[in-house]
């Protein structure tokens, strides 16, 4: 018997929406007739969408993508109810039941959250629902955004160690430069890795959307570093998605890499928001490499950025190379009245400081092969 498999689907603003923000509601009965016939093979499908705020936006009969905060959230609160039910009704009419989950970053930020929200995609995956994922617009600020709903993807493919990552949108792929500017430019089939991207134009961007193919790369990267295999398509090409869930070549590949690490791990080194970082010397650099030691604040050069016990922190040396990720036992403030000090000395100054700065078990490095 085939093990099961989990998709991921990410559709873009400028797919599930046209140029006036109005849902493509046949684009999307299509493809979500291609998820079930996904489901009814065995795999579990997740759909991450974006279009609530152009959606929003033909609604309130907005001409141009609002700017200011207020407006993009209230925008979003109007067309969100709009967009689940258009995927309801589609998925409903394929005998399949659709279940709302609104994120923020916040809630992979907390390991709690990150915990509760996979537990929770799991269980409607296990009953055969297919959870339909956006990010939370109406609530969240700049700090606790995603940036565009190609990172949110990534994040719950790898929250759910997912087989695959499909990003849809407008384009066929990842192309040598503009498509619609060039004539000559070529689709890039495969990316093994961010060099293959060097003197690529990935800076266009979606009209109706907040991201463009440089967030689309970065995502699909991270998803591959986490053993995820990613492809980036056309999400108005009849088919995008059983043939990439099939394994057809189609727009633009990103393979996995093999892939070892914990949860814990890739939550820390793609989820979890870096509030500051350390510099160390050579000899704690070593150790850290060394794959066994944890950081103490002997190895502890300078201190960066405000943070308290329990955020992540950005390892580096004094170059300002980053080798580790971690969650630190101390604050900012009393991490630079001990840093350079032995363990003795510094308890003595701060009586309540752990022997490490950073444990092991709490750090992952930067080049580890799993990353």
């Amino acid at each position: 018997m085939r093990a099961v498999k989990t998709v991921v689907v990410k559709l873009g603003s400028s797919t599930v929406a046209d140029r006036r923000g109005r849902l493509r509601r046949g684009l999307i009965a299509a493809r979500t007739a291609e998820i079930a016939a996904l489901v009814g093979e065995g795999q579990r499908v997740v759909v991450v969408s974006s279009g609530a705020i152009a959606c929003g936006q033909s609604v309130l009969g907005m001409k141009e993508r609002p700017q200011q905060i207020a407006a993009l959230q209230a925008a979003s609160a109007v067309g969100q109810g709009k967009l689940f039910d258009a995927y309801a009704e589609c998925l409903r009419r394929c005998g399949l039941t659709a279940a709302q989950i609104l994120l923020t970053s916040a809630d992979f930020a907390q390991r709690l959250s990150y915990v509760n929200a996979r537990a929770t995609l799991r269980r409607l995956l296990g009953w055969w629902v297919v959870p339909i994922v956006n990010e939370n617009d109406t609530t969240a600020t700049d700090e606790i955004r995603f940036g565009d709903n190609d990172v949110l993807a990534a994040q719950v493919a790898i929250m759910l160690r997912a087989d695959m990552l499909l990003l849809l949108t407008d384009r066929d792929g990842l192309f040598s430069s503009d498509p619609e500017r060039d004539p000559a430019a070529r689709l890039i089939a495969r990316v093994e890795a961010a060099d293959d991207l060097r003197g690529l134009d990935v800076r266009e961007r979606s009209r109706r959307g907040a991201g463009g193919m440089r967030g689309k790369v970065a995502a699909a990267l991270m998803a591959a570093a986490a053993d995820v295999r990613t492809v980036i398509g056309n999400g108005g090409r009849d088919g995008v998605i059983t043939t990439a869930a099939h394994g057809v070549a189609v727009g633009t590949m990103v393979p996995p890499r093999p892939a070892h690490a914990s949860a814990f791990k890739l939550w820390l080194r793609y989820a979890k928001p870096v509030r500051g970082s350390l510099e160390i010397d050579a000899g704690a650099a070593r150790a850290l490499a060394s794959g066994g030691g944890s950081l103490l604040p002997v190895g502890v050069v300078a201190v960066h950025g405000a943070f308290v016990a329990g955020d992540a922190v950005a390892i580096v040396t004094v170059g300002g190379r980053e080798v580790a990720r971690g969650l630190t036992t101390i604050g900012a403030r009393e991490l630079r009245r001990i840093a350079g000090m032995r363990t003795g000395a510094a308890r003595e100054l701060v009586s309540h400081a752990d022997e490490e700065v950073v444990h092991r078990d709490a750090l992952v490095l930067i080049d580890e092969e799993a990353l």
